[in-house]
């Protein structure tokens, strides 16, 4: 089994930040993805952004916030941290951590992230 804990998120004006970070625990492989999703209400979950576990690590970004957030990692920590910029009200929603690895998707419960001024 994994764990995702998530911690981050809150209230921001548009054009403000707010970081997330997610620590993975539990039975995790030497390959993995992890980043987030997230979704907003009345609305499907989508994708945000991902990385990949490795030396190297590939990224994969929404376009919608390509240029804006930046997904990084702690390695030896199981921790991707996701810096968010130039937040908009359109980024509102429930962020959810996730972690697939051998075709296992794990979540965590959720943070929420609020742009309003």
């Amino acid at each position: 089994q994994v764990q995702l804990v998530e911690s981050g998120g809150g209230l921001v004006q548009p054009g403000g930040s707010l970081s997330l970070s997610c620590a993975a625990s539990g039975n995790i492989f030497a390959f993995y993805t992890m980043g987030w999703y997230r979704q907003a209400p009345g609305k499907q979950r989508e994708l945000v952004a991902t990385l990949t576990s490795g030396s190297i690590g590939f990224t994969n970004y929404a376009t919608s916030v390509k240029g804006r957030f930046t997904i990084s990692k702690d390695e030896a920590k199981n921790t991707r941290y996701l810096q968010m910029n130039s937040l908009e009200p359109e980024d509102t929603a429930v962020y959810y951590c996730y972690l697939d690895q051998r075709g296992a998707d794990y979540w965590g419960q959720g943070t929420q992230v609020t742009v309003s001024s």
